[in-house]
């Protein structure tokens, strides 16, 4: 097991082209040529309790963020198929794609040794990143916890919390 390379602030964001939960393939490119910011979170796997907690809280604060210019995608090694099932279940409205071969999440660092109780194991680390207009790393956290972690952000951020 390796370390994952990190990325840092001022990091060029690698690109990716991954499937939403509709099979559409959405890549950061697109979405940055619509002149958004976007964040990108990875998640360890949809319909899990912290990871069902993380999304519905972006579903939840994705108007004001939107308003702010931001889009949100959420990426996970799940299949479309479950990730539509996860959409359907909990009311999602953030864009859900499907990395099973790992490769953003490599490309991100968001995949590498963590400690899971208190064992060593490797794994999706949870991680957030926003991505600014020019393609820029503006903001790169691992480990971030599940819950509290959309209030966190949008403080970090200066976006008042709903």
């Amino acid at each position: 097991m390796t370390e994952a390379s990190r990325l840092s602030v001022g990091d060029a964001a690698p690109d990716f082209a991954l499937h939403d939960d509709t099979d559409n393939e959405v890549s950061l490119s697109a979405l940055l040529k619509e002149g958004e910011k976007v964040i990108v979170y990875f998640y360890p796997a949809a319909m899990t309790p912290g990871c069902t907690k993380q999304a519905c809280d972006f579903t939840d604060s994705l108007d004001a963020l939107q308003a702010a210019g931001y889009t949100v995608v959420g990426v996970s090694k799940d299949k479309p198929a479950k990730l539509a099932k996860f959409r359907e279940r909990d009311g999602l409205t953030i864009t859900l794609l499907s990395d099973p071969e790992l490769a953003a999440h490599k490309a991100y660092g968001a995949y590498g040794e963590k400690k899971l109780y208190g064992k060593v194991v490797e794994g999706v680390i949870r991680s957030t990143f926003v991505v600014g207009a020019d393609g820029k790393v503006e903001v790169a956290q691992y480990n971030v916890k599940a819950t509290g972690h959309v209030a966190k952000l949008r403080r970090d951020l200066g976006l008042a919390t709903a």
